[in-house]
């Protein structure tokens, strides 16, 4: 059974700009940090940010930080990843999860920090 679900996927040219979504049940939504990771062909799994349960603490990997974007809405439970100024080593299935960790203002960047996964969706950037 898939929990979360993410969309938004698909192919954008260089400098261009993306937005992915994850839907998640209420009742993971509204108690844990969510974030969002990234795989690369023949790479391993790669944090790419993380937002707090409370919405009011983010974080980046260096890699994005200043392109992109995480944002949660309460009314629909579902996470964004506002995507800007893509690059072509953005290239990666991108996958959301649901952590561990029902702390306020955490925002977790371990992989085994997270324990629901999406089943990914494929962003592709052209130069």
């Amino acid at each position: 059974q898939v929990l979360v679900v993410e969309s938004g996927g698909g192919s954008v040219q260089a400098g261009g700009s993306l937005r992915l979504s994850c839907a998640a049940p209420e009742l993971i939504f509204s108690r844990f940090a969510m974030g969002w990771f990234r795989q690369a062909p023949g790479k391993e799994r790669e944090f790419v940010g993380s937002i707090s349960r409370s919405a009011s603490s983010t974080d980046y990997a260096d890699s994005v930080k200043g392109r992109f974007t995480i944002s949660r809405d309460g009314a629909s439970n579902t996470v964004y990843l506002q995507m800007n100024s893509v690059k072509p080593e953005d290239t990666a299935v991108y996958y959301c999860a649901a952590s561990l960790t029902n702390e306020f203002h955490s925002t977790p960047r371990g992989i085994d920090q997270y324990n629901t996964w999406g089943q990914g969706t494929q962003v592709t950037v052209s130069s």
